[in-house]
């Protein structure tokens, strides 16, 4: 089969021809139809998660059918159309697990670390990482659900805004701009916030009530107009603009990040007691919501913004992505969706 491999930390991408895996007891091979390219997976060919899983074939946000069996399999058959995420099997052991709460796996797999990922031709993956795709979504469509459609989409539900409160998505890139759908969906009034007059018009066509250009404005204060907002949900990874954010929450009001950063989010204790406000940080999700943010995003219109791209030009699509040119998401195809 083709995939991508990358031999070292930092290393090139490059389509080589590798073994077609098999599957093993409680498997099932996936015959790739297409995969989103997440920054992510420049985190994890940087080196952030050591270099342990080199050689690798990054992606994780994966969807097609399932080809093959391993022994022991039930409930999936030949021909399933699926997605695997961020979420790539859970031990089923450890507290966390024992606990319901396998996100929080201390064994979890990620594809392209624990095991190699989507940016090929077919991948082997655990019965635990399933998520069944319905009909309605092509495999393009579903493939970015995997891991930034469910991670804005569990965000917003496990807070406690509920239809009609103000919700505000804060950035308008690849979790953004489904975070604006979503959140619209779900009966939030949506402010949008972003940098730039010229993204005001995409965010009121993707749902949003309210946009902020933070550029000229000061967010705080234009929330805060707006009445204060339940939840501001942080999709970007300037920890700078999160705080510039955190007074527009009205009272009890929740910062929920996801996006990524090792920098910090300077917000004192004041501001957290005046209020009793909350900070808290989210993840991606399992497979059932994986399943569950596929169901609601083919109910409700809800769709990924995309740029395709054959495998054979994922050192190419991997660039865009990492120059934040894509539009909005970067999805490399093995056949026609």
């Amino acid at each position: 089969m083709k995939a991508v491999r990358i031999q070292e930390i930092n290393g090139s991408l490059a389509v080589v021809d590798l073994p077609l895996p098999q599957p093993g007891p409680d498997q099932v091979r996936i015959a790739v139809e297409a995969c989103g390219v997440c920054h992510t997976d420049h985190n994890i060919v940087r080196g952030d998660f050591g270099d342990g899983p080199f050689p690798l074939t990054p992606g994780h946000e994966v969807a097609g059918r399932i080809d093959a069996l391993g022994e022991g399999v039930q409930g999936w058959a030949v021909g399933d159309r699926v997605a695997v995420g961020w979420f790539g099997g859970s031990c089923g052991h450890c507290l966390a697990c024992r606990e319901g709460d396998a996100i929080n796996c201390t064994n979890g797999q990620v594809p392209g670390v624990a095991y190699p990922g989507g940016y090929a031709e077919a991948l082997v993956v655990p019965l635990s990482a399933l998520a069944r795709i319905p009909d309605g979504l092509t495999a393009a469509e579903a493939a970015p659900m995997g891991c930034a459609g469910v991670t804005v989409f569990n965000a917003l539900r496990r807070t406690a805004a509920r239809p009609g409160d103000l919700v505000a998505i804060l950035g308008l890139g690849g979790l953004g701009h489904l975070g604006v759908q979503f959140a619209q969906k779900m009966g939030f009034d949506t402010v949008a916030i972003a940098r730039g007059g010229e993204k005001e018009a995409l965010a009121k066509e993707l749902g949003a009530s309210h946009y902020i250009d933070s550029t000229v404005s000061n967010v705080a204060e234009e929330l805060q107009a707006l009445g204060g907002a339940q939840v501001v949900l942080a999709t970007v990874t300037q920890p700078s603009a999160m705080t510039a954010a955190f007074d527009g929450l009205r009272a009890r009001g929740e910062l929920v990040v996801v996006g990524a950063s090792p920098e910090k989010i300077e917000v004192s204790p004041y501001q957290l007691i005046s209020g009793q406000k909350k900070i808290q940080g989210h993840a991606s999700g399992t497979s059932r919501e994986v399943e569950e943010t596929l169901r609601f995003a083919a109910l409700s219109g809800v769709r990924a913004m995309t740029e395709q791209a054959p495998l054979a030009e994922a050192p190419a699509a991997f660039d865009k992505m990492l120059a934040g040119d894509a539009r909005f998401r970067m999805v490399l195809t093995t056949t026609s969706n």
